[in-house]
């Protein structure tokens, strides 16, 4: 492994470590309710934000031409029109979630304006000389945002300071890409990366992107909808707040793994297995670290209602850690057109079973449906995997 993609990935757990610690932060410093508020509203910015984007930072990283700053701007534009066209369904959600309308509505478009442009900052850095600024764009964003919550305890501040801890962060990620709004031609770019034309590609249409980015979205932003449409603030709490712990650890997995994968190949490289097996293990310590803080008390008698969620989600994030780890062969085989298809069927049998219990189909308690919903999800990823490592072959 070269000098960079080291530098990329612990740059990369180093700034989902942040996130955590603010995650873990949020549990001692403020109640359920206002955790609960402040997920449903990030969820739904961040649907909006992956729907606008498509999966254009993964295209940024597997499409070479000559200049990565016109390769950065023609996916900032491309993505800020969609992100206009989507703001019906951003309101939409909000409306269904059943939140104060404007407010949340001006948040979450806030937050998904400026998450949108940071992630395309992180993948434009990926492609270019200078490391450590591919370390900075991950890891000061984070750090603001944990600074400013820090803040806002010390001065008893209401839930919306999570809010604006988010933002000023994201916004921090943001700034990494404006300049290259207004510069063109040619900069230095990784020379490991000149090769990667010949060895991956991103051969999916626009539709086809967009498609998959639909289900993805809509799956990740569903469950806290539902929960607390169904079961309310205090129950999202409980779920998102571990969930927004452990699924650190899968997209840990998929930036400082698969997509310095794609975007600088390397020569020798470890069995993308122990990496899944690796986050899997990390899950499960997360889960265990989370049981020792409720049972010895740490976080307080509002928090025992996160018992019954840890196991469950262990389960489905441990299981995404595998599929994320070998979510490069499609690209670099040339297929990842039945990639996506794959990843959309998944997708649909996990959302069947999230969303049996709006239409009556069933009752049961939240605790037992997260339950079969994990436990589904696993299953379904474990198959993906498997169907992902026969395309790579």
């Amino acid at each position: 492994m070269n000098i960079t993609s080291k530098i990329v990935a612990l740059s990369s757990a180093v700034a989902f470590a942040l996130q955590i610690a603010l995650a873990l932060l949020m549990l001692c410093c403020f109640s359920p309710e206002e955790v609960g508020t402040f997920s449903v509203i990030s969820q739904i910015g961040f649907f909006w934000t992956t729907l606008a984007l498509a999966q254009s930072p993964l295209r940024l990283l597997a499409n070479h031409s000559a200049s990565v700053f016109d390769d950065a701007r023609q996916a900032w534009f491309s993505s800020l029109q969609r992100f206009v066209w989507l703001l019906p369904v951003a309101a939409l959600a909000v409306w269904w979630s059943g939140l104060s309308f404007a407010n949340s509505l001006l948040w979450a478009l806030l937050l998904s304006l400026c998450q949108l442009t940071w992630m395309l900052a992180q993948s434009m850095r990926l492609r270019m000389a200078s490391v450590w600024a591919q370390a900075c764009v991950r890891v000061l964003p984070p750090l603001m945002a944990l600074l400013v919550v820090v803040l806002a305890f010390s001065m008893e501040c209401s839930g919306s300071a999570l809010l604006a801890a988010a933002l000023i962060g994201y916004a921090v990620g943001a700034a990494w890409l404006f300049p290259t709004l207004l510069i063109s031609g040619q900069i230095p770019q990784d020379t490991s990366s000149q090769s990667i034309a010949s060895t991956s590609e991103d051969d999916r249409s626009a539709t086809l992107r967009m498609a998959h980015t639909l289900t993805d979205a809509l799956l990740a932003t569903a469950i806290v909808v539902v929960w607390q449409r169904m079961y309310g603030a205090q129950e999202t709490g409980w779920m998102a707040a571990p969930l927004r712990v452990m699924g650190f650890v899968p997209a840990v997995v998929h930036m400082a793994w698969a997509q310095v994968l794609l975007a600088q190949p390397q020569h020798e490289r470890t069995n993308p297995l122990f990496v899944g097996v690796a986050g899997f293990t990390c899950v499960a310590l997360l889960g265990t670290g989370c049981a020792l803080a409720l049972e010895f008390g740490w976080l307080g008698q509002q928090w025992q209602g996160v018992w019954p969620y840890l196991l469950p989600l262990v389960i489905w994030q441990g299981s995404s850690c595998v599929a994320a780890a070998f979510s490069h062969l499609p690209f670099e085989n040339h297929k990842a057109r039945k990639y996506s298809w794959a990843c959309m069927a998944a997708a649909g049998v996990q959302g069947s079973v999230l969303l049996l219990p709006t239409l009556h189909i069933h009752t049961t308690t939240a605790q037992m449906h997260l339950l079969i919903y994990c436990v589904v999800s696993a299953f379904a990823l474990i198959a993906l995997t498997f169907y992902i490592y026969r395309l790579g072959r």
